[in-house]
C-alpha cells in the first residue's frame, strides 16, 4: 500500500533510471537525474527547518519547476504553485492567504520579489539545485514521520467574495486518484503524457502523478502552440504522444484552427477532457481525424482532486446534444440531493454531492467555507461522513448515465419557468460558425444575454436554430458578438467578467 507519492517515483527511478520522465523542451530529465534533482531541493528545504508546512513556487512551466514540487514534498512541506506570469496584484492575495515562510523563484525572476511585500525568505531554485552532499538521514526522519492524510499541494480557486481560496489535498487523494486512473484507463510505462494544463490547475495533476506511478513519460506541450497550433501535430508525432488530458478548451481551440488539416497525430489512443462542456462538434473534429482513439469526458472540481466521475464515448452524439459525464470511479460516490437535502427521485435533477478518499482536506485558514462545503452527509447522523457539495447539478438519462446540467446559480426563473442556462448555450454551440459562447442572466431585467464567439454576425443564425431546438421563453434577448471571449488563467470562459462588463454597459 501506498502513502507517500514518492513511493511511485523512487520505483519508477529502480524500474527505469534511465527513462525520460520529464521534457519541457529545452531539458529533459531521466527518472533518476530527476529524483536526484528533487532529493536535492528536499534536502536544503529541510536543512532550513522546513516541514508540514506550505512552500510557494512562483514557477516555470518546466522541469525545474516540476522538481521543486516534488522536492517539497521531500522535505515533508506542501507545494503551493503560482503562475509568475499573474498579474502581481493576484499573487500578492494568494501569498497573503498562504503567508510562507519561503518562496521558490527563479533568479531571472530576482525583480519580482520587490512589488510581492511580503516578509518570506526568497530562495532561487538555482541555488537549491547546486550539487552539495544530501542529508539522507533526514530525509529519512522526515518519511519515517509521513501519514498518508499529510497535504501535498494547494491550488486556488476563486472565491465568493473576491479572496481566492486555497484547495489543500492529501496524498491519500492523489494515490486514489492514480489508482482508480490506471485501472479504469489501463495507463503503463508505455505511454507518453503531452501536458497541456498549467501547473496551477488540477488538469496537470493527472499529468504528473500519472506518469510517476506508471513509470510513463510527460513531455510540456510549448504555449505557442496553442496560439499557432499548425506544428502542433508534428510535435505530438514527435514525441510520440499516446495521452492527452486537456481542458476543453484546448481541444477547441484544435478543432477552429483546424490545427490537424494537414497532418494529424499518429499515436495518440486516449483523449481526455474536463473543465467545461465539449461541444459535439469539437468531438466530431476530434473522432474524424482520429477515428480510433478512445475519447472520455472527466467531471469533478478541484476539491475532489481533479475528477469524480467518467463517461467513455460509445455511442454517436448529434449536434445540440450533450456528452454525459458518465459514473463515479472505483471508491468514489455520487449522491444527488435534492434541496432539502433528500436524495433526487429518478430522472430528477439534484445537487452533485461527492463522498470518498477524493476529497481534499478542505480550504487553507478557512473554517467557514469548509465546513459550508464539507459537511456531513444529511442522509444520516451516525457517525462522521463527509460529503462535498459541488453546487452543480445534474440528473441520471435513461442509460442510468450522469448527466451534469448546470450551476446552481445557472438556474434561473423566468416566465414562471425553470430555465438551465447551459441548455441554451448547447443549442448555440451547434450552430455553424459558433465557435464557443456564454449565457448570463440579467435578473432585475429579466434578460437572458448571450455572447458567443464567431468571426461573423450569426444572430439570424442562431435565432433559425433556436426557433428549431428551444421553446421561445428559453431564446436570449440581447446577442454580443465577439472574435473571442475572455478566459480565465485556466482556459474556461470568464463568466463574472462578462457579467460585470455587461452591467457597466447597461448603467
Amino acid at each position: 500500500m501506498h502513502c507517500n507519492v514518492l513511493e511511485y517515483l523512487e520505483e519508477a527511478e529502480r524500474a527505469y533510471p534511465k527513462k525520460l520522465a520529464f521534457g519541457d523542451g529545452a531539458m529533459e530529465a531521466s527518472y533518476s537525474a530527476f529524483a536526484q534533482m528533487a532529493r536535492q531541493i528536499g534536502s536544503r528545504l529541510a536543512a532550513l527547518g522546513a516541514y508540514r508546512e506550505p512552500i510557494a513556487i512562483l514557477m516555470e512551466k518546466d522541469v525545474p519547476s516540476l522538481a521543486a514540487f516534488f522536492g517539497t514534498a521531500y522535505s515533508g512541506c506542501f507545494y503551493v504553485p503560482i503562475d509568475k506570469t499573474f498579474p502581481l496584484g493576484r499573487i500578492r492575495t494568494i501569498l497573503s492567504v498562504v503567508e510562507p515562510r519561503f518562496l521558490i523563484l527563479g533568479k531571472k525572476d530576482a525583480a519580482l520579489k520587490e512589488g510581492l511585500s511580503i516578509e518570506a525568505t526568497v530562495l532561487y531554485l538555482e541555488d537549491l539545485l547546486s550539487p552539495a552532499p544530501l542529508d539522507t538521514g533526514l530525509l529519512r526522519q522526515i518519511r519515517e514521520r509521513h501519514l498518508d492524510t499529510d497535504p501535498l499541494y494547494m491550488m486556488f480557486t476563486s472565491g465568493s467574495t473576491g479572496v481566492p481560496k486555497g484547495v489543500l489535498v492529501s496524498h491519500k487523494s492523489v494515490i486514489d486518484m492514480a489508482e482508480q486512473f490506471t485501472k479504469t484507463f489501463h495507463f503503463s510505462q508505455e505511454d507518453v503524457f503531452a501536458n497541456q494544463a498549467p501547473f496551477d490547475f488540477d488538469v496537470s495533476v493527472k499529468d504528473i502523478y500519472l506518469t510517476i506511478k506508471n513509470g510513463a513519460s510527460m513531455q510540456i506541450v510549448p504555449k505557442n502552440m496553442f496560439v499557432l497550433p499548425k506544428s502542433l501535430a508534428s510535435y505530438l508525432n514527435e514525441k510520440k504522444a499516446t495521452t492527452l488530458i486537456w481542458a476543453a478548451s484546448a481541444l477547441g481551440i484544435v478543432s477552429t484552427l483546424d490545427a490537424f488539416k494537414e497532418e494529424a497525430p499518429r499515436y495518440l489512443n486516449k483523449i481526455m477532457f474536463s473543465g467545461e462542456v465539449l461541444p459535439i462538434k469539437t468531438l466530431h473534429y476530434w473522432q474524424e481525424r482520429l477515428g480510433d482513439a478512445m475519447y472520455v469526458n472527466l467531471y469533478g472540481p478541484t476539491e475532489i482532486t481533479c475528477n469524480c466521475t467518467y463517461y467513455i464515448v460509445g455511442r454517436a452524439f448529434g449536434l445540440g446534444e450533450t456528452l454525459p459525464i458518465g459514473k463515479p470511479f472505483p471508491n468514489t460516490e455520487i449522491l444527488l440531493l435534492d434541496s432539502q437535502g433528500q436524495l433526487a427521485k429518478p430522472g430528477e435533477s439534484g445537487e452533485i454531492c461527492v463522498r470518498g478518499s477524493c476529497l481534499a482536506l478542505g480550504y487553507y485558514k478557512n473554517k467557514e467555507a469548509t465546513q459550508k462545503a464539507f459537511c456531513q452527509n444529511p442522509l444520516h447522523d451516525d457517525y462522521h461522513d463527509l460529503i462535498y457539495r459541488t453546487g452543480d447539478m445534474g440528473y441520471q438519462n435513461e442509460y442510468g448515465e450522469l448527466v451534469f446540467t448546470s450551476r446552481k446559480d445557472f438556474q434561473i426563473k423566468r416566465m414562471g419557468h425553470r430555465i438551465e442556462l447551459f441548455e441554451i448555450e448547447a443549442a448555440v454551440n451547434a450552430v455553424d460558425g459558433v465557435e464557443k459562447c456564454c449565457c448570463i442572466y440579467d435578473q432585475e431585467k429579466e434578460k437572458i444575454v448571450l455572447y458567443y464567439q464567431a468571426q461573423r454576425n450569426l444572430e439570424a443564425d442562431i435565432l433559425k436554430s433556436l426557433q428549431a431546438n428551444l421553446p421561445k421563453y428559453m431564446f436570449p434577448n440581447l446577442f454580443y458578438r465577439m472574435e473571442r471571449l475572455p478566459e480565465n488563467s485556466h482556459g474556461k470562459i470568464d463568466r463574472p467578467r462578462l457579467k460585470l462588463e455587461y452591467m457597466e454597459q447597461r448603467q
